[in-house]
């Protein structure tokens, strides 16, 4: 048994929902993972506000806090920058963590554009460190089940690829006007928040996408500001999108995305129909995938199955987690994703094809540039990378 197990510095930019989500999953790495490819040393969380981050870091388990993120991509101690920053503090912190050493894990998307993950993605391809767009649900058990029976050639020539991601938190038109409803920090609204989700997880288990046609609409284009409820300012991203999608592959799909979705909290859904069978999956319930054979083996049980994905072998991390049967939850797909990032890193091992690289993140902005355009202009539009 190994008890030599080297530390690895982490650099956490960002206390608010994933830099908790991403803390809880470092510290869980050596109680679910051992040996551990390394144990997760917090070393420093950044976060402007310094009354929220000093005590941020006390709940988190953090060494100490800074209100300035240079000092965090710069810490000799830090070998791991994980930016889990707004949308328009990705690209900055993440080229100077990676122009100086440092391994990085950045929240999904990658960038607001295209053109900005090109550069952060430029920066990568010039350094040695392992770098990677933190996608969870690639590492959710019932998906990783799903690609390898699409990859396997289980359902045959896929056909159709549809996804829905869909919640509901700002139905109220006296929700304030916080950063996600604002392009110039967000980059857009639900097509970069779930939407590039879905996006991603149609590339890993479908296949690449060659051309989309989109609609986008805002419901609401006035919004209480935040410091001053009485004022209003304008939403000046879209509250709902739904495009169509075409596969190199010859498949066709359609992807939707609401956060108007009334009455749905974190409704993120695909079906891909092929010519041997059909996959579902929902992750309000991920621990389950369902599953039609055309061609049943006994004719007294066909149609649609509901698997447990914690019963067998089926669930690719059983042997780190609970006994069979024993069902995980969603803060288990950052750990799993998080696992992978370190595995990479100490062992110097792909971040590729488990993982999103920071190519994933940059061909991912490609698309919901294009899904854009294309609700501008009403034209179908071929994908350029």
């Amino acid at each position: 048994m190994r008890h030599n197990i080297r530390k690895i510095g982490v650099g956490m930019l960002g206390y608010a929902f994933m830099g908790k989500a991403h803390t809880h999953a470092y510290h869980d790495i050596p109680i679910f993972f051992w040996p551990a490819p390394a144990i997760p040393e917090l070393v420093v969380i950044f976060g402007r506000t310094e009354e929220k981050v000093k005590e941020a870091a006390i709940r988190f388990g953090y060494k100490r806090y800074e209100t300035d993120w240079r000092k965090v991509v710069k810490d000799p101690g830090v070998e791991v920058v994980d930016n889990c920053l707004p949308n328009k503090m990705h690209k900055d912190p993440t080229i100077e963590a990676i122009e100086n050493g440092k391994h990085v894990i950045c929240e999904k998307p990658l960038a607001r554009s295209g053109e900005e993950a090109r550069e952060i993605w430029d920066a990568a391809k010039k350094s040695s460190v392992k770098t990677m767009v933190a996608f969870n649900y690639r590492f959710v058990p019932a998906v990783a089940l799903a690609r390898d029976i699409v990859k396997r050639g289980l359902l045959g020539r896929i056909y159709h690829f549809r996804a829905r991601y869909l919640q509901d938190w700002i139905v109220d038109p006296n929700f304030p006007l916080v950063w996600r409803l604002k392009r110039e920090e967000a980059g857009s609204g639900p097509l970069g928040d779930l939407g590039s989700h879905i996006i991603d997880l149609a590339r890993y288990i479908v296949g690449e996408v060659k051309a989309v046609t989109g609609i986008m609409k805002t419901f609401i284009e006035e919004r209480p500001l935040p410091e001053e409820p009485s004022k209003k300012g304008k939403v000046t991203v879209e509250d709902a999108f739904a495009a169509t999608v075409e596969f190199e592959n010859g498949a066709i799909g359609t992807l939707e995305a609401s956060r108007f979705a009334t009455g749905r909290k974190n409704y993120n859904n695909f079906e891909i129909n092929g010519e041997k069978g059909s996959i579902e999956f929902n992750l309000e319930r991920l621990n389950e995938l369902y599953v039609y054979w055309k061609e049943e083996p006994i004719k007294e049980i066909e149609g649609w199955h509901n698997i447990i994905i914690t019963e067998g072998d089926r669930h690719p991390y059983i042997k780190y987690y609970w006994p069979p049967g024993h069902i995980i939850g969603w803060e288990h797909t950052f750990l799993n994703e998080i696992y992978h990032f370190l595995d990479a890193i100490v062992n110097d091992k792909p971040i590729a094809p488990l993982g999103a690289t920071f190519e994933d993140g940059y061909r991912n902005n490609v698309i919901m540039d294009a899904i854009v355009e294309s609700a501008k202009t009403g034209k179908r539009v071929t994908i350029v990378f």
